[in-house]
């Protein structure tokens, strides 16, 4: 995810800039860049592609110095990744610019510039941005007046930062959809879209609120809501600390992790939703046109990838009325298949460099797919430079080989992928604006489940002496419990294998015993009544029962049956909240076990052979 800093400083500032880029490496880039103005008021600028270390390196070969300067660290949107497509952006030697987020009506404002004779030298949305400013200020008695009358034809999401030469200590922001934080020094002041990055020089901060535009100089804030009116926002302190090697105060990095997945999706959905919908270039530069032609979609991935795909194929067909098939990697490349016409071919990966779908899409570039998407966590990595549209999940950096906030941010970014199909063929707006409230409202949802720890952790207790495990689960909560087995064997080194609840019959009852703990996924939907007789099925043979339910389904514990109550939540998004008890009991489980929790024996975090 991109990164924004910015500085207005009697000191220079170009330290802070590339030290707050490095805070937010953890979102993923694909370029970075920093633009400073010098005693002469001259914006000096350095932009290259790849880390903010070459960037620093190319700072150091070519000093900057200057008391005003913003900086970023981009992931490619519109245009390829490249030096040129890199933030900041520049009109006129006047106006520079950084932004995180999509502009959606920019061709149409870059073909008005360019009729006003301005020259466009990039392929990105952002340097629309810079030109309409510029040209607004040409209008206008200063800069705030030209970025709010800028800001007002602007359709999208954005959170930016402009400087404008001739105000040399003055930086204005803009919020919409895209988070902006300004941080409170003493005769200096910063602007970031994380306070993270801002940490070494403030704990004081303001968070913009949607539609503000601000203005900010070393001695003084002004905030100006969407009507233009002078407004004052509440001023927090920050105890935060930033490490991203750290395990803080958690044991382990995947538990580390598991706490991490509210912000996590917070970072995932950022910019990306209007009010009723899915902004369609979230999935790349021309992605609105490639969506409205697809009428089929074939997934492909590995693990615990493979079984975020499985869950969607459930979304795909319900919600989006488009047929879906998914498919393991390594099975797909040594098969031949039929594409069905106006395919969209899927890959998801959290290391983009899993060598088995590498080959599936490089095989299935070849066999006639419309066009091809990456859901990948890792900006520049060999998946995303090779597939023709990206989703980046913007997890931040997974230490634990056992993936915890990449599975529920990749089921995130699968289920905008169905709203945003599901709205190019036609989705009853009231039906989209329920999905997309549903969607916002993810992290809260998420941070009530994980105070359920304390009762797993003394429920996995009972797992300690196991050797097998059953899991079970219908229709979208059936992969669910296939990602449950998945965790619980990798980590602790159980047995444990996932059924569809309604083949119980059909094989696995025989296994049913005292010692054989049956984990049982039971949200309260249409489903519920045929898998509480699955339940039955299993107490009548003496099997002990787990049950993670609605809150609202009432469930009765008894000793043969355990139940954890969940929050109550939207139908549809009952995966990725049943996913995070599942993730604690294997943690938990592990732990009691004494196993490497964060690197198991025999696994790898990327899979790049076969």
């Amino acid at each position: 995810m991109c990164g924004i800093v910015g500085a207005v400083a009697q000191r220079d500032v170009v330290e802070i800039l590339l030290e707050g880029l490095r805070r937010l490496e953890y979102r993923g880039y694909d370029s970075a860049g920093v633009v400073v103005l010098d005693q002469e008021r001259r914006l000096q600028r350095v932009r290259c592609l790849g880390k903010v270390k070459i960037l620093a390196d190319a700072v150091a070969r070519e000093p900057l110095q200057g008391g005003t300067g913003i900086a970023h660290t981009r992931w490619a949107t519109h245009g390829q990744p490249s030096e040129r497509n890199a933030h900041p952006h520049i009109s006129n030697d006047r106006i520079a610019v950084v932004h995180n987020g999509i502009i959606e009506n920019y061709a149409k404002l870059r073909a008005q510039l360019q009729a006003q004779g301005f020259v466009f030298t990039s392929e990105t949305d952002t340097e629309v941005i810079a030109h309409l400013v510029e040209y607004e200020l040409r209008r206008s008695d200063n800069l705030l007046q030209a970025v709010q009358k800028s800001v007002a034809q602007l359709h999208g999401a954005y959170g930016m930062v402009i400087l404008d030469k001739d105000e040399p200590e003055r930086l204005v922001l803009a919020r919409s959809g895209s988070p902006m934080v300004i941080g409170l020094g003493i005769g200096e002041n910063f602007v970031a879209s994380d306070p993270l990055a801002l940490l070494p020089v403030t704990r004081r901060f303001i968070y913009l609120e949607e539609g503000d535009v601000a203005e900010i100089t070393r001695r003084e804030v002004r905030i100006y809501d969407t009507d233009g009116q002078p407004v004052t926002r509440e001023i927090h302190e920050s105890s935060a600390s930033y490490d991203a090697g750290d395990k803080g105060p958690f044991r382990h990095f995947m538990l580390k992790e598991i706490f991490e997945q509210p912000q996590a999706v917070a970072n995932t959905l950022e910019g990306r939703l209007s009010e009723s919908s899915v902004l369609d270039e979230t999935f790349g530069n021309g992605a609105a046109d490639m969506l409205r032609k697809i009428e089929h979609v074939q997934i492909i991935a590995c693990g615990t990838s493979y079984h975020s795909g499985l869950v969607a194929r459930y979304w795909m067909e319900e919600i989006a009325g488009i047929s879906c098939n998914v498919e393991i990697a390594s099975e797909f490349r040594y098969r031949k298949s039929v594409v069905r016409p106006n395919s969209l071919l899927v890959t998801i990966s959290q290391s983009g460099e899993t060598a088995d779908t590498l080959a599936a899409l490089r095989l299935g570039k070849t066999l006639g797919y419309v066009t091809s998407l990456a859901i990948c966590n890792v900006a520049g990595s060999s998946l995303v430079r090779e597939s023709d549209l990206a989703f980046m999940t913007r997890a931040g950096t997974e230490i634990g080989v056992a993936s915890t906030k990449a599975f529920t941010t990749q089921l995130v970014g699968l289920a905008m992928l169905v709203l945003a199909l599901a709205k190019n063929r036609g989705l009853d707006t009231e039906q989209q604006k329920e999905l997309v409230k549903a969607l916002k409202g993810l992290p809260g949802l998420l941070e009530d489940t994980l105070k359920l720890a304390p009762v797993i952790e003394t429920l996995a207790e009972d797992f300690s002496e196991k050797q097998h495990a059953l899991f079970l689960g219908r229709g979208e909560e059936y992969p669910i419990a296939m990602e449950g087995a998945l965790k619980l064997k990798e980590i602790s080194y159980i047995h444990a294998e996932a059924y569809a609840a309604g083949e119980l019959k059909h094989g696995p009852l025989a296994l049913i015993d005292s010692e054989m703990p049956i984990i049982v996924v039971a949200p309260n939907n249409d489903l519920l009544e045929k898998l509480t007789s699955n339940i039955e099925e299993v107490r009548a043979r003496g099997g002990m029962l787990y049950v993670f339910a609605d809150e609202n389904a009432h469930f009765e514990p008894s000793p043969d049956l355990k139940v954890i109550n969940l929050p109550h939540c939207h139908e549809w998004l009952t995966p990725i909240i049943y996913t995070i008890p599942l993730q604690l009991l294997s943690y938990y489980v592990a732990v009691i076990r004494g196993t490497d929790v964060d690197q198991p024996r025999n696994l790898a975090k990327s899979v790049t052979v076969e």
